[in-house]
């Protein structure tokens, strides 16, 4: 057994609601067990193995990312779509990414979730939906990176069976058969899926969205969540135009037709949220269906403004996602706090979205929203994810509150990272990873997608 103490940091977020002095000289973490197994108070002195001087660090939960593509940090940037809205976005994209093949998937997943443990990530949900021919083993891929990286994550097994021969936004040559995907989603599930506490890889059910999916597959993929006791995850009320498809091609509004197939329950989280009524915040709350905000992602297109402090009033439990790395740019989850409480506080002002809440939304908040009840709080018994942030630069200087510094000053990278009491990143650096050769690589596979060659 090796316990080490994490001492006196210069604060330590143990939510909106706790009262920061029972963590005030920090925290010790078992590696053995990979847990939380005592939080140091005042005038306490733990009896341990290691010492870490945290005094120059604000030290909170694991940031937890709720939805992602990590396939598109190769098509960051892209011309022809940076000034354009989801669908004529999506339109000219989706021939794109019909020519991903297994090495770029692998390379664009490497580089999504380094980036990610660089800003204090410590678990991701990704959402895959692309297959096309020779993608057969795509989330078997993430797995592998997963694992090589000493992340968490939530894996969705995405699919897109409406094509736009049928009226749907997707080409023929991105879709499947609905046979082959509930197959390979069970599969996967039967292969990979871990339960319990400290649980490493995950999968869930994820049809990407109304548009591109049949209503026959997503009462199906309810259906096979509910006996294989796994999550749902899908895209919904991003865009207005999402509701006008909605209305025309199934005679429903979004939550409607969520009700209609089997979705509503607190098995599901939803990607976006933006564009829901009162009546329908009402239900989503009663039935305990999560939303993954992704502030960034919706102001890059122009989107709307999610009504995330009434969701999460009415029940809902929300977290914070970076979306992926062609509607945002990034994978940075610390920097996503900032964005959500600047974007929240347009809504609802500045005293009811305080820094303290909107990082309560990208860890317990997410942590609640993936279905994990291990990780997201610093607390005896849960899992050591931890992100360590050092204040010490000139964006910093002049700060006070730490807390308050760490999201309205922009941290923008962790210098320390823990996942199950094992330190992830050192120096801001991912351990074991050489980054000058990943870049190199995923640059040249960049480019060969975005040439067609």
């Amino acid at each position: 057994m090796t316990r080490i103490w994490l001492r006196d940091p210069l604060a330590i977020h143990l939510g909106s609601d706790a009262d920061p002095a029972a963590a005030a000289r920090g925290i010790v973490v078992d590696t053995a067990l990979g847990t939380i197994v005592e939080l140091v108070g005042r005038g306490e002195q733990p009896q341990v193995d290691e010492v870490f001087d945290a005094g120059s660090h604000v030290i909170t939960p694991g940031l937890i990312n709720t939805h992602h593509h990590f396939y598109q940090t190769l098509t960051r940037a892209w011309a022809p779509v940076a000034d354009l809205p989801l669908f004529g976005w999506l339109v000219n994209l989706y021939p794109v990414w019909a020519r991903l093949t297994p090495r770029a998937l692998e390379l664009a997943t490497t580089v999504a979730m380094a980036e990610l443990l660089q800003s204090g990530c410590t678990t991701a949900a990704d959402h895959h939906y692309l297959f096309p021919t020779g993608m057969d083993d795509a989330i078997d891929i993430q797995v592998d990176v997963t694992r090589r990286l000493g992340m968490r994550a939530m894996l969705t097994r995405g699919s897109m069976s409406l094509g736009e021969d049928d009226g749907g936004l997707p080409p023929q040559r991105t879709v499947q058969d609905p046979d082959v995907i509930l197959a390979d989603s069970e599969r996967l599930v039967n292969r990979y899926h871990e339960r319990g506490d400290g649980a490493r890889v995950q999968i869930g059910l994820a049809p990407c969205s109304p548009f591109s999916v049949t209503t026959s597959l997503m009462a199906d993929s309810a259906t096979l969540a509910e006996r294989l006791d796994v999550r749902l995850h899908t895209h919904l009320a991003e865009t207005l135009d999402e509701e006008q498809f909605c209305r025309e091609r199934f005679g429903m509004r979004t939550v409607e037709y969520l009700d209609s197939v089997g979705w509503l329950s607190n098995r599901t989280w939803l990607a976006h949220g933006v564009h829901f009524n009162e009546d329908e915040i009402a239900a989503l709350g009663a039935a305990g269906t999560a939303v993954a905000h992704c502030p960034t992602s919706n102001m890059r297109l122009a989107s709307g403004i999610a009504r995330a402090v009434e969701l999460e009033d009415a029940g809902v439990p929300l977290g914070l996602g970076v979306d992926g790395s062609a509607s945002n740019d990034a994978s940075n989850m610390i920097r996503e706090v900032r964005q959500a409480l600047y974007l929240q506080r347009l809504r609802y002002g500045t005293e009811q979205v305080s820094s303290a809440r909107v990082l309560d939304w990208a860890t317990a908040g997410s942590a609640a929203a993936l279905g994990r009840t291990d990780i997201g709080r610093i607390a005896v018994g849960m899992q050591a994810d931890l992100a360590m942030f050092r204040l010490d630069g000139l964006a910093f200087s002049g700060s006070h509150d730490p807390i308050a510094a760490l999201v309205l000053c922009g941290a923008e990278r962790a210098d320390r990272v823990m996942v199950g009491g094992e330190w992830r990143v050192r120096d801001g650096e991912v351990v074991g990873l050489d980054v000058e050769a990943l870049i190199a690589e995923h640059q040249q596979a960049a480019r060969a997608l975005v040439a067609g060659v």
